[in-house]
């Protein structure tokens, strides 16, 4: 059995004081992907660039404290990789991958945190361009996999809610980023390539479970949130999915982070 938990952290170190650790200390996962992280590995306390029992890995951002992802596994990798190949955005922190030996071809698990975007700024247009290039990678990260006899999976913020039951409010958000009519057909394509999308695939009814609940107001104690946070899988992989779990936090004093972590098991 393979367990594969994602989170992002929005911000390592304030997570850290939140109660990350002790998170991370319990869990049974055996690979923990981290977005959001925003430090320097040399900004990190060694318990947190370097935790007991792990080996660690991070692709912080040449811009300081913005984005940045982090791969923990319990396993030593064959491979670590850096970004996919883009000259625009391999320095944004924003894409990392290891490749761990596995039965078959090996398994690639990729951390993901897709640009959030805003509607009418450069952001969106940036968001846009990410989503075409990344695609692009996806493909040939499922044909390697395929090849190989292997599997993938890229976990991590991808900051785009698919359907009406992704997001409490979907009606007020469609002309929202994260919401809008071509960030969801990108979605669609994506699925539609040979990717699934393990929560829904395991929890086809019913709204959520979300992932991200904004800090402002009520949402949280209200699960007025989106579903953004995804473990988007390779054909064989994701029909061995066993479980789904989002891990959210049982009051709004417990949270270490405005998302919750999306844990999944694989029976490979």
């Amino acid at each position: 059995m393979l367990t594969v938990a994602s989170v992002n952290v929005n911000g390592l170190r304030a997570a850290t004081r939140k109660g990350f650790l002790p998170w991370l200390e319990a869990t049974a996962a055996d690979v923990v992907c981290l977005q959001e992280v925003r430090a320097e590995p040399d900004q990190l306390p060694a318990a947190l660039r370097d935790p007991e029992g792990w080996h660690a890995y991070h692709a912080p951002a040449t811009a300081k404290g913005r984005a940045g992802v982090s791969v923990l596994t319990r396993q030593q990798p064959a491979a670590v990789r850096v970004g996919f190949g883009s000259a625009g955005f391999d320095g944004s922190g924003r894409y990392l991958e290891v490749d761990l030996p596995s039965s078959g071809g090996g398994l690639t698990v990729g951390s993901l945190y897709l640009p959030s975007g805003e509607v009418g700024t450069e952001r969106q247009t940036e968001k846009f361009q990410f989503m075409k290039e990344f695609f692009v990678h996806l493909e040939a990260l499922r044909d390697r996999a395929a090849a190989a006899g292997g599997h993938a999976v890229v976990c991590g913020d991808w900051n785009i809610a698919h359907r009406q039951t992704d997001i409490r409010n979907w009606r007020g958000n469609q002309k929202s980023a994260g919401f809008l009519p071509e960030e969801r057909a990108w979605l669609t394509e994506v699925y539609g390539s040979g990717w699934t999308d393990i929560v829904r695939e395991l929890h086809p009814e019913g709204d959520g479970p979300y992932t991200w609940w904004s800090y402002r107001g009520k949402a949280f104690d209200n699960d007025s949130g989106w579903r953004i946070d995804h473990q988007v899988a390779t054909g064989a992989l994701a029909a061995a999915a066993t479980s789904a779990v989002v891990e959210r936090a049982a009051s709004y004093e417990l949270r270490w982070s405005d998302h919750a972590p999306v844990t999944v098991t694989y029976d490979v």
